[in-house]
């Protein structure tokens, strides 16, 4: 993804964003303020723009917009996107960005901006990279990052899932409620004072049963990671120089949003997208999504979502990703919500950017792994394995080439994957679901 806010990078651009996510209290709930506020903004939305522009100076991005929603803030960055909620901040970005610089001053800003001297937990990820050797400070190698993280949490644990010489995923992942955070001589955090341990209680999310209006309190987030995509889904994101003043990078966006089927992978009335095309190519676009009525009426319960999508349609390096945490049934439901089933997502976004090969992930939260809620005898990581594969290996009724104009058009791509990986794994309160699928040719 190239960019018209900086002078363009030299050589190939790295597609697979660093995710970081930390929650400072369980809920919103948990938030000093939650329970007087009126519009949502307390805990960390108090934040102004600018003092989070502050911090992803340190991080080497730009803040390109900004959507405020009921309960969280979306930010569309240079290199990717920051989602700010009362609690919790996710920060993703892409290019050679140094995402982990940022931590320090995100604790820094919640302290002193919004009272929230402790951490919860922490979550960092990322795909391979397909240039590390073009990474900077601690990204440049994976036991750098946790040696980084380890200076500053003292209860983080490291793991790579997948093929360590091919298609992995690698996670850094806290203990929750153990907020001592290191402050010894030398860490990145030495000057920062926390509270006294906050109870231990697990990250919370409201997640449908079947699409039914009572829900199970759980933490949800499902990417798609996807490369090599075919030359007929890069070639919207590439533009014409000629056209470059004649409509701004986010109508442009809006206008190939709906071109393409962006702005109907959830249902438009509970959508407000907010897009970027970038000059000369890339496109990024974060979405809120209002999957519940009552979204913002009680900070213990989330009623609004988020998606984003980000593209390097470069030939060499093609990358798209989504990512979102709006809890999603696994097969159809009959009801009218809208909200789509896991196997009809994963193929309305393969379906736009008709990847080669592609990652998912689908990382759970779950009150005890031991015990974890099933659907139908299955847990729920493996009836997301199961949707990851009828959504990707079963033929439909007509097979399009990728390469082919047909292909092009939303919805006329029909390929069909093979797996190539398969792994679940349980973390102390975490589930997840791990799987690699490639075309068939």
């Amino acid at each position: 993804m190239a960019s018209d806010v900086d002078p363009p990078a030299t050589g190939p651009f790295e597609g697979p964003e660093k995710l970081l996510e930390i929650w400072f209290q369980p809920s919103p709930a948990d938030v000093p303020g939650a329970s007087t506020s009126i519009d949502g903004k307390f805990g960390l939305r108090k934040v102004s723009r600018d003092v989070w522009a502050d911090m992803l100076d340190i991080v080497q991005c730009k803040i390109l917009s900004v959507v405020e929603g009921t309960e969280m803030d979306a930010y569309l960055l240079s290199e990717s996107s920051f989602f700010v909620s009362p609690h919790r901040i996710i920060l993703k970005t892409c290019g050679t960005t140094l995402n982990l610089l940022g931590v320090p001053r995100i604790l820094e800003i919640a302290r002193d901006h919004a009272s929230l001297p402790s951490v919860h937990q922490c979550f960092y990820s990322r795909k391979t990279f397909m240039f590390p050797e073009r990474q900077l400070g601690p990204h440049r190698d994976w036991l750098a990052e946790i040696e980084f993280l380890d200076s500053i949490f003292p209860n983080g644990a490291a793991y790579t899932i997948g093929k360590v010489n091919g298609d992995h995923w690698l996670l850094y992942i806290t203990t929750p409620g153990d907020d001592g955070l290191k402050t010894t001589s030398g860490s990145p955090i030495e000057n920062l004072k926390t509270l006294p341990d906050v109870e231990s209680c697990e990250p919370v999310l409201k997640l449908p049963e079947s699409g039914s209006a009572d829900a199970v309190e759980q933490d949800y987030t499902i990417e798609i990671l996807m490369t090599h995509l075919a030359p007929a889904a890069c070639r919207p994101f590439i533009y014409d120089h000629s056209d470059a003043s004649e409509i701004r990078p986010s109508e442009h966006a809006s206008a190939l949003s709906s071109e393409l089927g962006v702005s109907e992978l959830f249902p438009p009335d509970v959508t407000t997208l907010d897009g970027y095309s970038f000059t000369p190519c890339g496109y990024s676009c974060n979405a809120l999504i209002k999957w519940r009525e009552n979204a913002g009426v009680d900070p213990a319960h989330s009623g609004e979502g988020y998606y984003t999508i980000h593209v390097t349609p470069e030939e060499g390096w093609s990358y798209a990703s989504f990512e979102c945490n709006v809890p999603l049934p696994t097969s159809p439901t009959e009801k009218c919500s809208g909200i789509p089933d896991l196997k009809t997502l994963i193929g309305r976004v393969v379906s736009i950017f008709q990847p080669g090969r592609l990652t998912l992930t689908l990382f759970i939260s779950s009150e005890d792994n031991d015990t974890a809620e099933e659907e139908h005898g299955e847990s729920a990581v493996e009836a997301a394995q199961r949707a990851f594969k009828a959504a990707l290996t079963l033929p439909s009724s007509k097979v399009v080439d990728a390469d082919s104009e047909e292909a092009g058009a939303a919805g006329g791509f029909r390929g069909i994957y093979r797996r190539t990986d398969k792994i679940n794994y349980e973390f102390g309160g975490y589930d997840l679901a791990f799987a690699t699928f490639e075309l068939r040719r």
